[in-house]
């Protein structure tokens, strides 16, 4: 039997080799951009159906025989006949003049030659066209000038109703419809065709690129880029342009003058230097040719903080034109629990809430107003957690909402197709930790959250939602059954408007989930805190555990084990273009007062330890940067010491 205190400040951790998998969904396409150019290229690349052509230092191809560039849906979506009801199109086109209206791509249906998707170019305008039923949906962009003989990266993200266009990396132009993209559009029976549609609208320019990524966010993986009319997500091997290959400028003489001259595409691949830099032209803007991104040298004791009473949790968020917050939640219901504002270099109490054994804040925004959540654990029947709203001009967080809770020890806000949703961890009633805990969603006419879902868990502890190629998951830290720790957490996915079981995990005492991504790569690292069953001592020095999402199996597979003794949480963070991860180690079965762990990634050596921290009962680290550094703050369970320590970089 685990007591309530034990969980609070001695969590838990296994490793493991094996998982079980609760599969109710496959996704109908891999979980990784999709290069639609490369299935259309013959194998010989001298084949006359397509002609190789080099334009301003790049390759594109152009089709001979429009029709002979199609290829069945199926081998896009080998698992189900489903178009992802969210993606981004990522194209390089160049285009010397658009007459009449020219098909970049199109998926048709072949039997009644409907056009499911499409996107086409008709003079200044790029349409994206849809056939959600029977009634065709057009979206026109207006006035983007692509015809102009330059390249351009377009990135088109479709989500519900909203569709956003981003071109060059330029701010996106966004447009909405009525109707929104199909969450279901069959795809069974069907082609794609690149540069053209079926037999007309052939598309006669150069396609350097032609992606789909399942999910929004392709602009994000591109943009900033050195050459943002040329940005690279995936380009077809026989196009890709090797470094002895790469355009000699015509005009690559250095300047240097007093002020910096206007960089345009007269000027493109002109240098200029000054006293600090070199820059060099790429067309819109200097770019400095000598910047290096910074690197973590060493970490400093920066602020003592003393809080009211120990600190369980402590979240770090922005407010628009106020700066930097920090929410702690304090365990003592009699003091409260303390909002820090960053004046002057340091955390200062700037107002009290009055909470009860608070144990976690979330903070979000919803149509431009802020919110904070508390997780509060008394066992008041019902224990009541509260919403508390930013109000600008009393500068203050003013109570909202009230939700009934049982010893809620977690909170996490998320949106799925601009849905506001929270989701609390509630971790037992009574003796009794085999619950439900709840997804609210938001009502924007009544501005409440209103319960959407229950789902079960085991004592959870904690949830972490995240985004992979537009599927929506949810992965709860489950710590205690009523007999053991050593038990599954599960992954959730969104799946027709709810949640449905995708993943168990075996965990031990689970207390915290971490997503990140690096390298390209997706991955999940939980906190195992202690292992515990009926019978034996607790074990509080075992591994947490890095898992990756394999983009074959779409499953989560044991990537890394990491020795920490009873980890409660754990943060990701960069530093320049370096992904870290700090663990909190709170107890080792005799002493709070432990070294917590810094980590950097190391690429096929995983993730290796690089600094070690003095910390006292650490229960929460949070990364955050302001104008004087970037920093990271712990909360101890067993102090009212907490500390923040900033991070030196070179």
């Amino acid at each position: 039997m685990v007591g309530e205190k034990t969980v609070q400040w001695r969590p838990l951790l296994v490793a493991w080799a094996l998982f079980s998998t609760v599969r109710t969904f496959e996704p109908c396409t891999e979980l990784l951009p999709i290069d639609l150019l490369a299935r259309v290229l013959p194998a010989d690349p001298r084949s006359p159906a397509v002609q190789v052509l080099r334009s301003h230092g790049f390759k594109g191809i152009r089709f001979s025989n429009a029709s002979a560039a199609s290829f069945p849906a199926s081998k896009v979506f080998p698992y189900c006949d489903g178009f992802p009801p969210e993606f981004s199109l990522v194209a390089t086109i160049l285009v010397q003049r658009a007459t009449g209206s020219q098909y970049v791509f199109s998926l048709v249906e072949e039997g009644a030659g409907t056009l499911l998707v499409g996107l086409r170019l008709s003079g200044t305008r790029l349409h994206f066209l849809f056939t959600p039923r029977s009634a065709r949906v057009c979206l026109a962009f207006d006035g983007v000038q692509l015809d102009d003989g330059l390249w351009h990266t377009l990135v088109l993200a479709v989500t519900g109703i909203h569709a956003s266009l981003t071109i060059d990396c330029g701010p996106a132009l966004e447009l909405s419809q009525s109707q929104s993209f199909p969450t279901s559009l069959s795809t069974r029976g069907s082609r794609f065709y690149i540069g053209c549609r079926r037999s007309r609208g052939r598309f006669s320019g150069l396609l350097r690129q032609l992606v789909l990524l399942p999910g929004s966010d392709a602009a994000h993986r591109l943009c900033p880029g050195a050459q943002p009319h040329v940005a690279e997500l995936l380009v077809p091997r026989v196009l890709q342009t090797s470094d002895r290959e790469q355009p000699r400028p015509k005009d690559q003489c250095v300047r240097t003058s007093e002020s910096r001259p206007p960089c345009s595409p007269e000027t493109k691949n002109q240098l200029w230097f000054d006293t600090r830099s070199l820059f060099t032209c790429d067309g819109v803007t200097w770019r400095s040719l000598l910047t290096r991104s910074p690197r973590l040298d060493y970490v400093l004791d920066y602020q003592d903080l003393i809080t009211s009473s120990e600190t369980f949790d402590v979240e770090v968020f922005s407010l628009p034109a106020e700066g930097v917050f920090m929410a702690a939640a304090n365990r003592d219901s009699r003091t409260g629990s303390g909002i820090y504002r960053w004046t002057r270099g340091s955390f200062q109490l700037h107002q009290n809430i009055s909470t009860r054994e608070a144990r976690a804040w979330k903070h979000f925004s919803i149509d431009s107003q802020s919110f904070l959540v508390v997780a509060n654990s008394g066992e008041l029947q019902p224990e009541l957690s509260f919403i508390y709203r930013w109000s600008r001009r009393r500068r203050k967080f003013q109570r909202h909402q009230k939700l009934e809770t049982s010893v809620a020890l977690d909170w996490e806000f998320f949106m799925i197709q601009n849905q506001s949703f929270l989701v609390v961890a509630n971790h037992r009633q009574g003796l009794d930790h085999n619950i439900h805990s709840v997804v609210y969603r938001w009502n924007p006419n009544t501005e409440l959250f209103e319960v959407n879902q229950t789902l079960s868990t085991s004592g959870a502890y904690d949830w972490e939602f995240f985004t992979v190629a537009g599927f929506h998951f949810l992965v709860v830290a489950n710590t205690f059954d009523g007999l053991k720790t050593t038990i599954n957490s599960r992954v959730f996915m969104w799946r027709d408007g709810s949640f449905q079981p995708f993943q168990d995990i075996p965990t031990s005492g689970a207390v915290d989930w971490e997503s990140f991504w690096v390298d390209g790569r997706f991955f999940l690292v939980v906190a195992n805190s202690q292992q515990v069953s009926g019978h034996g001592p607790s074990l509080y020095s075992i591994n947490s555990t890095v898992y990756e999402l394999h983009p074959l199996t779409h499953t989560f597979i044991r990537f890394q084990d990491i020795p920490t003794h009873s980890a409660v949480d754990w943060e990701s963070f960069t530093v320049g273009e370096e992904r870290f991860l700090v663990v909190a180690n709170s107890h080792d079965g005799s002493s709070y007062s432990l070294n917590s762990v810094l980590y950097r990634w190391q690429g096929a050596e995983g993730f290796v330890p690089v600094h070690r921290l003095p910390t006292l009962g650490c229960r929460d680290w949070e990364h955050f940067s302001t104008s004087e550094g970037s920093f990271l703050v712990y909360g101890s369970a067993t102090s009212r010491l907490s500390k923040v320590f900033k991070l030196r970089t070179y």
